[in-house]
């Protein structure tokens, strides 16, 4: 298999980061993150709104003709510590078009000024808004990418552990979900992976818990929990990641108490891939996908 020449794009922009990123503060690599909007085209039709959700900064992508009454909540990857709502409202947006409905990108707040659990009190926070809002947890679905994939798994876990209505499904996007970060890839996808490497992901670990002990605590890690009962979930990857396994690893947790899950591992692609939104056909491919299993899980025909 070839790769469209469109998707080396997200390559190149990830090859400038770990090359300009060496020796530079928190600061700088949060503006060098930023530049993640820049392989997604803009995606027509679609108006913008800033939002103040129970207190949490968020924006509306709202597609011309969507279904007003069905949302997905997208919390933004970075490891926790960087990623905005800026830099992936193109990427939702996208997605929310394809699915027909609107997007709530959440600006959770970042480690290390906010450690563990505050993103996930920030997405709680979100929901509970959205309720106030009118807007039913079964017309609701949880969506995210890497770091923020991680989140849109253990929201409904959270929200379940309150007592609260959850969400009716599930897509995680190139998540990183294993805090212990000993995913079988990390050693055997090291060499094709640009972004993901075992030092970047250790470094935002550090900054994401207070305490190492926390790797294995089950609301930040997600592979410790039991899915039985859990909404349908979608993950979509790329082949190349390092974290390939933790995608493989989930999907084996969902299937093995037989609730419902889809592994889509698109292959020679990069983390989180769907960037390339608009621009290589990969994403447009894998996001459309998502979208037509997303649609029926919402209540859409």
């Amino acid at each position: 298999m070839s790769v469209s020449k469109e998707s080396l794009f997200l390559n190149d922009l990830y090859s400038s980061w770990l090359r300009r990123s060496e020796g530079m503060d928190l600061a700088g690599q949060r503006d060098m993150f930023e530049e993640w909007h820049l392989p997604t085209i803009e995606p027509t039709d679609v108006t913008y709104e800033e939002v103040t959700a129970n207190g949490v900064p968020a924006t509306w992508a709202k597609p011309l003709g969507a279904a007003e009454d069905r949302v997905i909540v997208f919390t933004h990857g970075g490891g926790f510590v960087t990623g905005s709502r800026f830099s992936h409202r193109k990427l939702a947006a996208h997605l929310a078009k394809l699915a027909g409905v609107h997007a709530l990108v959440v600006d959770y707040r970042l480690a290390p000024e906010a450690k563990h659990p505050a993103q996930l009190e920030d997405c709680v926070a979100v929901h509970e808004w959205l309720r106030t809002q009118g807007y039913k947890a079964e017309h609701t679905a949880t969506v995210g990418d890497s770091a923020g994939a991680n989140l849109a798994i253990s929201t409904v876990f959270e929200l379940a552990g309150m007592a609260l209505p959850i969400p009716a499904a599930v897509v995680a996007l190139s998540p990183w979900l294993d805090m212990e970060i000993k995913g079988l890839t990390i050693e055997s996808n090291d060499a094709v992976d640009v972004l993901a490497k075992r030092a970047v992901l250790e470094m935002m670990r550090e900054m994401f818990l207070s305490e190492l002990s926390e790797a294995t605590d089950p609301r930040a890690n997600p592979l410790l929990r039991d899915y039985t009962d859990f909404p349908p979930v979608y993950v979509s990857v790329g082949g190349y990641e390092t974290l390939l396994d933790d995608s493989r690893r989930v999907v084996e947790l969902i299937e093995k108490v037989g609730s419902e899950a889809v592994l889509d591992v698109v292959e020679e692609q990069q983390h989180v891939f769907h960037f390339n939104a608009g621009r290589a056909p990969e994403a447009d491919q894998a996001l459309n996908r998502i979208a037509q299993w997303l649609r029926p899980k919402l209540g859409l025909a």
